[in-house]
């Protein structure tokens, strides 16, 4: 395909400057080895939230921008429940601000959007990530890390009916699933990545010596926690773990225990991820490092 056919192809409102692709077109395989984004100074520092029994404890860490990746959890283009879906179509345009400011700064950006991989076949963020070897971990890595006993006994909210609060709660019969793709206000663009599999996303950070993630998409109660890459996971896997708490949203329905709103449905589901598996931040902490540590080593 040449260029001009190519460009003439892409979906109305993408954007390809000269070397770069913005957003979710797709570029030819290449048959080059693909380029990994470059290892730089810099120095995130996270204030970070906790949660212990005598309530919760705040903490200040310092992070390598070279050793940290931003993953992007489920952020779709659709959704079973309406209103779950307005509330992702609010929240990708302020997500995309924090991770082209992380980017800038040299943070790996990792798009997970499950259940879509057949939209990415064939692009660099793709192949990206399924180029790195194979590496051995201490336990399998499952599609899915459900809730340890415990953990199912004290849970904060009743999302056993799939926690959609629409006013009429339509029965899902599928798949398919109405997802096809990342939401469309989240820049896919140079050196990002692209999987759903846990795995082949652990591959990746053991190739690139990262060893630290920050969490941030939907749903806070199920796939933020369950997924093959999601905080249960990681955590067991030994990486530093901290979750977006301002870039996140509940399965969550008022109708059902402990009948609060939603939103503080979510604050519960992050109180308890406080509680169990990882501290919490404000993502304004990925948009800018520590003063300095960004300057070259002498």
């Amino acid at each position: 395909m040449s260029r001009r056919t190519f460009l003439s192809a892409l979906p109305t409102g993408l954007l390809l400057p000269t070397g770069l692709l913005l957003s979710t077109g797709r570029l030819p395989a290449t048959d080059s080895a693909l380029p990994n984004r470059p290892k730089v100074p810099g120095t995130l520092r996270l204030r970070t939230r906790s949660r212990t029994k005598a309530g919760p404890a705040e903490k200040t860490v310092e992070w390598p921008v070279a050793q940290t990746a931003i993953v992007i959890c489920d952020m779709w283009d659709a959704h079973t429940c309406a209103l779950s879906a307005q509330r992702v179509a609010q929240l990708a345009p302020r997500m995309n601000q924090v991770i082209n400011a992380a980017r800038s700064h040299g943070v790996m950006i990792i798009h997970a959007p499950s259940d879509t991989m057949k939209f990415y076949e064939g692009t660099p963020w793709r192949q990206r990530m399924q180029a790195a070897p194979m590496a051995a971990s201490s336990f399998p890595i499952e599609n899915r890390c459900p809730r340890v006993p415990a953990e199912e006994r004290n849970f904060p909210i009743d999302d056993s009916a799939g926690g959609c609060d629409d006013p009429v709660v339509k029965k899902f019969t599928g798949p398919p699933y109405p997802w096809t793709r990342e939401h469309s206000a989240i820049d896919i663009i140079g050196y990002d990545g692209v999987s759903d599999n846990g795995q082949e996303i652990y591959n990746f950070c053991k190739q690139e010596g990262i060893d630290k993630i920050v969490l941030m998409g939907v749903h806070t109660n199920i796939c933020i926690l369950n997924r093959g890459f999601g905080a249960r996971q990681m955590t067991k896997l030994g990486f530093a773990v901290v979750l977006a708490r301002d870039l996140t949203d509940a399965m969550y329905d008022p109708r059902t225990r402990p009948y609060v709103s939603h939103a503080r449905g979510t604050e519960l589901v992050i109180e308890h991820i406080e509680t169990m598996w990882a501290p919490s931040i404000f993502s304004t902490d990925l948009t800018q490092v520590v003063p300095g540590s960004a300057d070259p080593r002498g």
